[in-house]
């Protein structure tokens, strides 16, 4: 792959699959041709390791001797489906409630894929976070890796503290009272 090109064209699309164990995945393209390549290194460059099938994405992307190949991640945005629903169906707290809870930063402790579910810590707090793999699939992800960053609403499930919200840290930017952002 070359380096970056910040004149390649900025193309919008839905990620057809993403495997974060093979490390790769396809966007289709709206305005149609060949799949795009996805790789997991581009995707972390955008601070994720991995996308939801039917996220839609904005990237550049580039045509090379072994097709067309994503260079930079520019958005992804969650899966379309009624997340309002979807959202208090899993966590059952009204979405609105879930929108005012401010956004926390974490780490990933373990997360499991095949079980669906794992851990995070919240930075300053000894309580695990419950991460459960359809508030992750509501947010445009399909798996972590242990130490990833994130931002994260946590609510007072059944069982403890969980996640009712969840997104790459480096995709979030926390407004400060003053109106400042970090």
């Amino acid at each position: 792959m070359s380096v970056l090109d910040i004149n390649d064209p900025v193309i919008s699309g839905i990620v057809k699959w993403f495997d974060p164990a093979k490390g790769f995945g396809f966007v289709v393209a709206d305005q149609g041709g060949p799949d795009i390549l996805l790789h997991v290194n581009v995707l972390r460059n955008y601070g994720q390791s991995s996308v939801a099938d039917g996220a839609r994405v904005d990237l550049r992307a580039h045509e090379t001797n072994r097709g067309v190949q994503a260079t930079q991640v520019l958005a992804i945005y969650p899966p379309a489906n009624d997340q309002a629903a979807a959202l208090e169906d899993i966590v059952g707290v009204d979405p609105a409630v879930v929108a005012a809870i401010p956004i926390e930063p974490a780490r990933v402790k373990w997360f499991d894929k095949s079980k669906g579910f794992g851990f995070a810590n919240v930075f300053g707090k000894s309580e695990d976070v419950f991460l459960h793999i359809e508030v992750l699939r509501l947010s445009g992800l399909s798996d972590l890796q242990p130490g990833e960053a994130l931002a994260m609403r946590v609510i007072n499930g059944e069982r403890g503290q969980m996640a009712a919200e969840v997104h790459a840290w480096e995709t979030v930017i926390i407004k400060k009272p003053d109106a400042e952002q970090v």
